[in-house]
C-alpha cells in the first residue's frame, strides 16, 4: 500500500536524520530540487547537496529535535511549518531553538520530489508559545 503524501512528508521530519544513514535513500527522490530562502539569500540544492548538507549536520549536532505546528496535504502537496531545536556536540546539554520553517513539498514516487523551502533564524524576542498550536497534524 502507498503513503499519501502528508505521510510521506511526516515520516520524514519523525525520522534520525543523526542516526540514520539511510534517511537520505528512503525519504528523497533521486532528481530531488529544494528552493531554500533564508538570511543567506537564495539556495538551490539537488540530492547530492543535501547528502553533503546531512552530513554536515551530523558532524555538528549531537541531538536535533522537531516542533511541527502545522502539515496540512493538498494533493502530493505538503505544507508544513515546524521548529528545529538542537543541542551542539560542544553543549549536549543545553538545548536551543535554532529556526523556523515553513516547507512546500511536492511528492512523486512516495519520496520528495521538489520543495520550497523558507527560514528564518530563532532570536530572544521570539515567543512561539502562541504560535505553535498543532493544526492538522
Amino acid at each position: 500500500m502507498s503513503k499519501t503524501a502528508k505521510e510521506v512528508v511526516r515520516n520524514f521530519y519523525n525520522s534520525n536524520i543523526l542516526k540514520d544513514d539511510s534517511v537520505l535513500e528512503t525519504f528523497f527522490h533521486s532528481e530531488l530540487t529544494v528552493i531554500w530562502n533564508s538570511t543567506d539569500g537564495l539556495t538551490i540544492m539537488n540530492y547530492d547537496d543535501f547528502s553533503e548538507f546531512f552530513t554536515e549536520i551530523r558532524r555538528t549536532y549531537h541531538d536535533l529535535r522537531i516542533e511541527v505546528s502545522h502539515l496540512l496535504e493538498d494533493g502530493n502537496h505538503v505544507t508544513i511549518r515546524y521548529k528545529y531545536y538542537i543541542r551542539t556536540i560542544e553543549n549536549p546539554d543545553e538545548e536551543l531553538g535554532i529556526a523556523h520553517f515553513i516547507a512546500i513539498w511536492e511528492v512523486k514516487d512516495g519520496k520528495l520530489y521538489r520543495g520550497y523551502q523558507v527560514s528564518q533564524p530563532v532570536t530572544e524576542k521570539d515567543d512561539t508559545s502562541e504560535s505553535y498550536h498543532r493544526v492538522k497534524v
